[in-house]
């Protein structure tokens, strides 16, 4: 196979290699090429726009949530099964800023024990003390400015909480004030969970995408090239090193060489990439035909993710459309066991599901809703390459609510929102729920029939390629996701972390893109 010259001729040999231009892979991208001296080629499956105002519009208003249009241009959708009578379609952004250009914009910082889960396995450099650095130098908080403690005022993303004026968010507000939840007005504090308002990537009704934020940034530096429209389909490795990615553009494939590669392609994408080149379990590589380039049983063995349910309500009255995101409040509480505190989510969308779905942010008369999601950190599904041809989507088994104790937290979360909504202070601006019926609430067999019938997914794929100690088998990257055993390759996004965390992972996507950058600017390698 002929080398690929055409598009990424200006940097020839490029230092580092980088695929995916989603928030792990932009962040890392722009972070190398601060460095004049090291020369970064990102890779892109999807379109690579070069400024702000190429993007769709709908890709850029807050309002609306891309990811959730069937069909939308911006997305790649995997057909999938949530449990084994649950067949679902999850989607993956498929473009510059990847999933931070289609999804909610939800930009929420993991919790302390989510550090501490993290650095149980991958050492210090994951522990909360340790990034929290990181984590400012990344944002630029628009609500608390920068301080020495929690936040930033320097970095690429934008970040601002949502406002809580709209009569839905004010019910929801009092409402959760009524069942005597605290209020939590920095969700990317550490505070004890409760309610409060959301911080996001958006300013102004604008979506900020990380391919904005990063990449459009830096793209007046000489030594970044950022190529859209090549998927990669395999890495190639020679010797036991990594050496350069089979790439396919305008119908042509070629082999792009690098002197490291760093796949960020995301949780789906990237241990499929790792099948593909012939790192994974043995007997399923040799199963499908592939050369085994380094048998790692712990690639694409277990993931976690976040079951979640939709529950709506009719307001009494027409409400205004948002002004500035499709969000309103969220409620995170914490499930009986206490193991996991907050490990309950209840977000409120002021958009309709049938807008959030069409593309639109009115439809009149149509019902609001609450996204309840069990956020329990759970390893519950398993990936599968099932074909050596690139173009055959791997299969995917959330294996959602198998265990007891996941559906009990599921009916508590549910319960505690049908108790919301039951409050005079929302009856202010609703007539109740449509579903599930009281009956249905009252008993735990019928509730579960229901849940499952209404099942989805809250799309925090984590897990499918982690971090850990090179002799544990459950282990596939190291603290900075060099790939055991095999040199000059990295992973770097939410396949590394060992479970997903307990809030929503786009703001610890970045992360690991900050992160996976300083290590190899250290020399942490």
């Amino acid at each position: 196979m002929k080398r690929m010259e055409h598009g990424y001729r200006r940097l020839r040999r490029p230092d580092v290699v980088v695929v995916g231009a989603g928030g792990s892979g932009a962040a890392l991208a722009a972070r190398l090429s601060e460095d004049p001296c090291r020369t970064v080629l990102v890779l892109e499956a999807g379109p690579a726009p070069r400024r702000p105002s190429a993007f769709a519009p709908e890709l850029l208003d807050a309002r609306l949530v891309p990811g959730a249009q069937s069909g939308h241009p911006a997305v790649r959708p995997y057909a999938v099964h949530l449990t084994p009578t649950r067949p679902y379609t999850v989607v993956r952004g498929h473009g510059l800023g990847g999933s931070t250009t289609v999804n909610g914009g939800y930009f929420v910082r993991a919790r302390r024990q989510d550090f501490d889960r993290w650095s149980a396995a991958g050492g210090p450099a994951w522990s909360y003390d340790r990034v929290l650095p990181l984590l400012r130098a990344l944002e630029t908080d628009l609500d608390h400015g920068g301080d020495a403690v929690l936040h930033g005022d320097r970095g690429p993303v934008p970040v601002r909480r949502t406002g809580l004026r709209h009569p839905a968010a004010v019910a929801f507000r009092a409402a959760a004030d009524r069942l005597g939840f605290p209020e939590e007005p920095d969700k990317n504090a550490q505070d004890a969970p409760g309610f409060g308002p959301v911080p996001c990537n958006s300013v102004d009704g604008v979506r900020v995408n990380a391919g904005i934020s990063y990449l459009l940034g830096a793209s007046g530096r000489p030594n970044l090239l950022v190529e859209g429209d090549s998927t990669a389909l395999r890495v190639v490795v020679e010797r036991g090193r990594a050496t350069g990615v089979v790439v396919e553009r305008n119908g042509r494939r070629g082999i792009v060489r690098g002197g490291e590669i760093v796949l960020c392609a995301g949780a789906i994408r990237s241990p499929h990439l790792l099948h593909l080149s012939g790192i994974g379990p043995r007997r399923d590589l040799v199963a499908l035909g592939l050369p085994v380039v380094r048998d790692a049983p712990a690639v694409g063995a277990r993931f976690g993710d976040h079951p979640q349910v939709v529950l709506e309500w009719l307001p009494r009255r027409p409400v205004p459309e948002p002004s500035g995101s499709w969000l309103g409040g969220a409620l995170h509480l914490s499930s009986s066991d206490e193991d996991h505190p907050g490990d309950l989510e209840i977000l409120q969308s002021l958009v309709p599901m049938a807008g959030l779905t069409s593309g639109r942010v009115s439809v009149p008369e149509a019902p609001l809703a609450f996204l309840v999601s069990v956020q329990t950190p759970r390893l519950s599904g398993r990936m599968r390459t099932r074909s050596a041809d690139p173009a055959m989507p791997p299969s995917l088994d959330y294996g959602y609510l198998a265990a007891a104790e996941d559906r009990r937290r599921m009916r508590e979360a549910v319960r505690v929102t049908a108790e919301l909504a039951g409050t005079t202070d929302f009856g202010e601006v609703s007539g109740g729920l449509l579903d599930p019926v009281a009956e249905v609430l009252n008993d735990d067999r019928l509730l579960d029939e229901w849940v499952l019938g209404h099942l989805g997914t809250s799309h925090h794929t984590c897990g499918t390629v982690p971090m850990g100690p090179a002799d544990d088998p459950r282990a596939a990257v190291d603290p900075y996701g060099r790939v055991h055993g095999v040199d000059g390759l990295r992973v770097a996004d939410t396949s590394i972390l060992p479970t997903a965390p307990l809030r929503g992972p786009a703001a610890t996507a970045v992360l690991i893109g900050e992160l996976v950058a300083e290590a190899v600017r250290r020399g942490l390698s």
